[in-house]
């Protein structure tokens, strides 16, 4: 009788077995589990780079265009040179700190090199529209490395001039087929027409 108990407990137990009642996870669920998650990551420090580097763009347009604003407010408040025949039809050209001018603004090259400084002999209008430029091209060499601007001004009285930046952007495409981001952007204030280019 005994020898039937214990048969009886095996054929339960391999019964039991035998159900698919068994608890916990497989292995092939497991790695299955873990791929779907590490898709799931990798695709959340792609976002996560992609964001940086439009945070990256979004700070150099914005500084591009803090710089043209403020060449700009230098030449509305410097007149007395910017509103003369000197600048009209000239093309400045500013690479760095390197400066070449065509058609036009023969006194603002001449004058290239003004420091301003003294209080004891101001400088003349054209020496002070220099000295601008001069400042304005170090602070863009700071803050967009390999930067170039061309400022075009017309020949119609009073001169208008426009201000157009270029620089290279880092940017991330979202996949392979995506070009890199090239940006023309248009801003216009009254006198003076700002286009900045990012390639």
């Amino acid at each position: 009788m005994r020898q039937h108990q214990l048969a009886g407990l095996r054929r339960v137990s391999r019964g039991r077995l035998s159900t698919g009642s068994s608890r916990g996870f497989s292995l092939v669920e497991l790695m299955v589990a873990l791929i779907v998650l590490s898709v799931g990551l990798l695709g959340v420090a792609r976002l996560q780079s992609l964001a940086l580097s439009s945070t990256s763009v979004a700070a150099q347009r914005s500084l591009a265009a803090i710089e043209a604003a403020s060449l700009a407010a230098a030449m509305h408040e410097n007149r007395g040179y910017w509103v003369n025949g000197d600048p009209a039809g000239a093309t400045i050209s500013v690479q760095g700190t390197t400066f070449s001018y065509a058609g036009g603004a023969a006194a603002l090259s001449g004058a290239a090199g003004s420091t301003c400084l003294s209080t004891a002999s101001p400088c003349t209008p054209t020496q002070m529209a220099a000295y601008d430029l001069q400042m304005w091209a170090t602070s863009m060499t700071g803050l967009l490395p390999g930067y170039r601007a061309n400022i075009s001004c017309g020949t119609v009285s009073p001169v208008s001039c426009s201000i157009v930046i270029t620089w290279t952007e880092n940017a991330v495409a979202i996949n392979a087929t995506e070009p890199l981001l090239v940006t023309d952007r248009l801003m216009e204030v009254p006198g003076l027409v700002w286009l900045f280019v990012a390639r």
